[in-house]
């Protein structure tokens, strides 16, 4: 397998994260597309992904998956033994549930606040800003932060029992939010709590050895 991504990207985090989980980063070849160079907006990656987003996971017959959720619901199944996406028809909506609003409430509203209320990526790949708009998303996920600690604090994951896709979602919010300084209110303790626990995760371990090992040469 291949995945097209960039190494310390807060989105692609999630999808190593899930390797990692599942025991499969051995088994992938990681292609680098350099976001600040704006690699994942030029025609020749566009024809990998319409949407011209990371990560992409490519099979070895050609297939392409896309989208964080998409990507981890394949390699969860791939062993016929689901840890991260649920089990049962209640986990599994569960935990798709909790992972669509950790997304909408969280990380997806770091991303906008990240593209449209600072200097992003550069203008070479952020066309249209909207400081505006960004500034709602940036408050958007400082509520989103204390949904999440309200919901931390009555279980220790959160979706199920047992950690899922939903925390590596909710853990790429908190990703994205430290690389801009964004930072978790003082009266989120239960999420605060939750986030040191997640860091001692042998996945979360492997991810940040990833990243530490800095951008790849080529």
């Amino acid at each position: 397998m291949k995945i097209y991504d960039w190494y310390n990207g807060p989105y692609p985090a999630r999808v190593r994260i899930a390797l990692a989980e599942k025991g499969l980063l051995a088994k992938v070849d990681f292609v680098s597309i350099n976001l600040w160079k704006g690699e994942h907006k030029a025609p020749e990656f566009l024809e990998i992904n319409y949407s011209g987003t990371l990560p992409v996971l490519e099979l070895k017959d050609g297939t392409r998956i896309a989208e964080c959720t998409a990507i981890t619901q394949y390699l969860d199944d791939l062993d016929g033994s689901p840890t991260l996406t649920g089990s049962t028809a209640v986990e599994k909506g569960l935990i798709h549930m909790m992972t669509k609003r950790a997304e909408i409430e969280f990380l997806d509203a770091v991303s906008m606040y990240f593209h449209h209320a600072t200097p992003g990526l550069g203008s070479h790949v952020e066309i249209y800003q909207n400081r505006e708009w960004g500034l709602h998303m940036r408050d958007k996920a400082v509520r989103g932060m204390r949904y999440f600690n309200e919901v931390l604090k009555s279980q220790p994951f959160v979706a199920s029992p047992s950690f899922s896709m939903a925390d590596i979602t909710v853990i790429g919010g908190m990703i994205f939010s430290a690389l801009l300084g964004l930072a978790v209110p003082d009266d989120c303790q239960a999420l605060r709590e939750w986030y040191a626990r997640m860091q001692q995760r042998p996945s979360l371990v492997a991810w940040a050895a990833m990243v530490e090992k800095g951008a790849p040469t080529s």
